[in-house]
């Protein structure tokens, strides 16, 4: 856990927005007691839809459970994601912040990944599912009734909704948090995720040419859910990063691919090197987005933006774009 006072007040301010902490050291006091133990199946985990969701929810979870993330089951299985580039899963989760136990606390609140038990006593427990295009959380005492081929945004997803279902429990923020489902469909988000669906395609198509405009939260998080993708080796993906900004300390409470001690580098060479070990082939654009922009017909046509600058979203119809999805606050 990072000592960095800006780091630590910043996911403070949470709590003392809400009235629940009268200084930011309050608020750090909060946080710093909330931690996930996690347990999963060692033979799920040898898959990659079970490492996806493994390394997603350690990555996420550790910047804010302060406390710590501890994890059973893992030990010397091959990493066989494109989101870690270690050899081993125990060195993956031990680089994004996890400990490897032999036995996680029994205080903690629990998630569970592959065919492991329900936990007794009162502390709450989620178990990750996905099918499909569809993943989250359910109680752990629930009927598992999902699991079945996904694609690997899917498990991204449940990892992602676990985090939320922890947090909303330690923080008390939610009466139903750890005795609710919580989930979501990518492919219809208006649906249940937890029925099957049988509009959903095969992935048969992965993006080649992006042009990613803001790196910061939601730029880290395109690139780790892109990573998170089934590319072959040697495939020709071309990628854009455009941001002005340098990478700084604060960011690691908020951003999948800052560390503690975060070096003070430009964020399009920071994301960048993080893509080029994954085998995609980058570009740098440093320089604010704006009216001024325009894509070279050579360029990526596809954008994905995620600024929270209300000009910079304005000027996205004029800069040649044959498609934009836009994701800024």
């Amino acid at each position: 856990m990072t000592t960095d006072p800006d780091h630590l007040h910043r996911t403070a301010k949470y709590f003392m927005d809400s009235g629940r902490a009268a200084t930011a050291d309050d608020a750090v006091d909060m946080l710093s007691r909330f931690g996930l133990a996690i347990r999963v199946d060692p033979a799920t985990v040898t898959t990659v839809n079970g490492q996806v969701g493994l390394l997603t929810l350690v990555n996420a979870a550790r910047r804010t459970m302060l406390g710590g993330i501890e994890v059973e089951g893992v030990g010397g299985q091959a990493v066989v994601t494109k989101l870690a580039t270690e050899a081993t899963l125990r060195e993956a989760v031990e680089a994004l912040g996890g400990t490897c136990v032999e036995k996680v606390r029994a205080a903690w609140p629990r998630a569970i990944i592959g065919d492991v038990g329900a936990p007794t006593g009162s502390t709450p427990a989620w178990r990750l599912q996905w099918a499909g295009w569809r993943g989250g959380v359910i109680p752990s005492t629930w009927p598992t009734a999902m699991m079945d081929d996904a694609i690997s945004l899917a498990p991204a997803l449940a990892a992602a909704a676990c985090v939320g279902e922890v947090f909303a429990w330690h923080a008390g923020d939610h009466d139903m948090a750890g005795r609710r489902a919580s989930g979501l469909s990518i492919w219809d988000p208006g649906k249940s995720w937890m029925e099957p669906n049988s509009t959903e395609p095969a992935l048969r198509h992965l993006p080649t040419h992006l042009w990613f405009i803001g790196l910061g939260n939601l730029g880290q998080a395109f690139a780790w859910a892109l990573a998170s993708l089934p590319y072959p080796e040697g495939a020709d993906a071309l990628l854009m990063l455009q941001d002005f900004d340098s990478m700084a300390v604060s960011n690691d409470s908020t951003s999948l691919l800052a560390v503690p001690e975060q070096p003070t580098v430009m964020k399009t060479r920071w994301v960048g090197d993080w893509l080029q070990r994954r085998g995609f082939d980058v570009r740098h654009e440093e320089r604010r987005f704006g009216a001024w922009t325009r894509r070279h017909h050579l360029e990526p046509g596809a954008a994905l933006c995620g600024v929270d600058n209300a000009a910079a979203r304005a000027a996205l119809e004029e800069a040649g774009f044959d498609l934009v999805v836009e994701a800024g606050l």
